[in-house]
């Protein structure tokens, strides 16, 4: 099974080949890692666990041998709420983190039932889309996400769990300009090409994309009885994009950013359990 599933993972690389390839007029390729073939049996193995199902399944097993507290909170989300730490902003409350770096709604769908609701929650805090816009496992459509979101609410409600949908963060370019402006740096020892340089992110989210989906969101959770947390209005700058002062890359917050949203999520959370 190893096997076929690396022939698979070959034949998918020999694909992405353009087939108007042609021969170079200087050999210059990308420089290749090391140990070709151990890259490939680790891609295999992530893709027999494309969702992600196995990062939270230990510790799904452990709580659920404990009475759920009342108040308990799920965290569904991507790196955004991976890379939150909970304790910190929220001492003292049981709150569970469920969050993925780099997932989409898709993936978070399949995860509903082991990493939410199975562990019997009071509510759901969903922060989810903004890799669906950047096509992180591939394009969709607008209906295509809201259909996610909307299939994680309802089956959350359907067990009595209450749900807070959250709105996509703005992004920003600002590292971007920095880091074309900055003086280039000289290259690593025995490595050359060019200094790395921050991604633009308005390229890979698209700010009317984000819009659109937050507007739908906000009415959507109107219709249906969730808690809307605006963390978009709390984030966004002048120029529609991120705060420069609570983000280092564009798109993740730091400490500053969490706090706005700490800001607006606590009132939110407060609601949907009628407190």
């Amino acid at each position: 099974m190893r096997i076929r599933t690396l022939v698979v993972v070959l034949g998918l690389v020999w694909a992405a080949i353009p087939a108007d390839a042609q021969l170079a007029d200087e050999f210059n390729p990308p420089r290749a890692a090391c140990c070709l073939i151990n890259n490939a049996r680790a891609l295999a193995d992530q893709l027999q666990d494309w969702n992600q199902l196995s990062r939270y399944h230990q510790a799904n097993q452990q709580l659920k041998k404990q009475a759920a507290p009342a108040n308990r909170v799920v965290f569904m989300g991507d790196s955004i709420t991976d890379f939150w730490n909970l304790e910190e902003f929220f001492p003292g409350k049981p709150y569970v983190n469920r969050g993925i770096g780099g997932q989409t709604t898709p993936q978070m769908l399949v995860r509903m039932y082991p990493d939410v609701i199975e562990l019997e929650p009071a509510a759901m805090v969903v922060l989810a889309g903004t890799n669906d816009v950047a096509r992180n496992t591939g394009p969709e459509t607008a209906e295509m996400i809201q259909q996610n979101i909307m299939a994680m609410t309802e089956l959350a409600q359907h067990h009595g769990i209450k749900v807070v949908l959250c709105s996509v963060l703005p992004v920003s370019d600002y590292p971007y300009q920095r880091s074309q402006n900055a003086p280039a740096a000289p290259p690593a020892a025995g490595r050359g090409g060019p200094p790395r340089i921050a991604a633009k992110m308005t390229d890979s989210h698209p700010a009317g994309d984000i819009l659109k989906l937050n507007a739908w969101m906000k009415d959507y959770a109107a219709k249906i009885g969730a808690v809307y947390a605006d963390y978009y209005s709390a984030t966004v700058d002048e120029r529609g994009w991120l705060k420069d002062a609570i983000s280092a890359d564009g798109l993740h917050p730091n400490a500053e950013g969490y706090k706005a949203m700490a800001a607006v999520l606590v009132p939110a959370i407060q609601k949907a359990l009628g407190q």
